[in-house]
C-alpha cells in the first residue's frame, strides 16, 4: 500500500492547515490516554515528531509540565510549524518547534529526552519508516522513559472494522482524501528487547478505531 512521500504530506498538510484540529472529535479520546498514561509531569524534556497545530503541546504545558520541563516539536509543514509556534508562544522561552524534511530525527542528541511523543503521525509512514523513526525514538531517549504514541488503527467491533476498511481503500487508491492517513496496528512495531510496554488499548469514537501505546525504553 503506498504513502504519501514526505512531499506530498507537506503539501497535504499545509493545506489542510487549521482544519487538522478538526479531527480532534476522534482523536482527544485517544490523545487524552497518552496524556493520562504518559507520566508526563515528571517529565523534563519532550521531544514531539510531527507536532501538527501545537494543540497536545499547549495541553502539556497548561496541565502537566513543571515549570522547568522543555519541549521540542517538529513537522514537514510549514504551515503546522507557524501555528504551532503561535499556540506555544506563551511559552516560547521552554518550547521549540522547528520544521523538518519528514526524515526520522537522526539529528538529534543521544538519551537526551524524557518522552518521545507522536500522535496520528505513524499512520502516514511507511513500515520502513516507523521502523527508522521507532529507532531514533529508542536511541533519543534516556534508559526507562516512554515512548508515546496515538494512530488510527485497525478496528475492533463490527462498525469500526467496516470504517476501518472503507478509510484502507480510499487511501491505497488516493491517499490524499484521507490526509494519508490509514489503519496501522503499531504493538507488532515494537521489539520486545528494546521496549516494555506500560499501555495498550484500542478506543472507538465514531466508529474511527485509534490505538494508544505507551512504551518504556529497555
Amino acid at each position: 500500500m503506498g504513502t504519501l512521500s514526505h512531499q506530498e504530506a507537506r503539501r497535504t498538510y499545509d493545506r489542510i492547515g487549521s482544519l487538522q484540529d478538526s479531527q480532534r472529535f476522534y482523536e482527544d479520546q485517544a490523545t487524552s490516554l497518552v496524556l493520562q498514561h504518559g507520566d508526563f509531569t515528571s517529565a523534563e524534556s519532550v521531544f514531539e515528531f510531527g507536532c501538527g497545530t501545537g494543540r497536545f503541546a499547549l495541553r502539556l504545558f497548561e496541565e502537566y509540565l513543571s515549570d522547568t520541563a522543555n519541549y521540542r516539536g517538529v513537522d514537514v509543514s510549514p504551515r503546522m510549524v507557524r501555528l504551532a509556534q503561535s499556540h506555544l508562544a506563551p511559552h516560547s522561552a521552554r518550547a521549540e518547534v522547528i520544521l523538518t524534511e519528514g526524515e526520522p530525527p537522526d539529528g538529534e542528541p543521544s538519551e537526551s529526552y524524557d518522552r518521545f511523543v507522536s500522535n496520528y503521525v505513524f499512520d502516514l509512514l511507511s513500515h520502513d519508516d516507523i521502523r527508522a523513526v521507532l529507532r531514533e525514538a529508542h536511541r533519543m531517549l534516556r534508559p526507562n522513559c516512554l515512548l508515546c504514541l496515538s494512530g488510527i488503527s485497525s478496528g475492533t467491533g463490527f462498525i469500526s472494522r467496516i470504517v476501518a476498511s472503507a478509510v484502507s481503500r480510499i487511501q491505497s487508491i488516493r491517499p490524499s482524501l484521507v490526509g494519508g492517513c490509514r489503519p496501522v496496528d503499531l504493538l507488532p512495531f515494537l521489539p520486545k528487547s528494546k521496549w516494555q510496554v506500560r499501555h495498550h488499548s484500542k478506543v472507538v469514537a465514531f466508529g474511527i478505531s485509534s490505538e494508544v501505546l505507551i512504551a518504556k525504553r529497555c
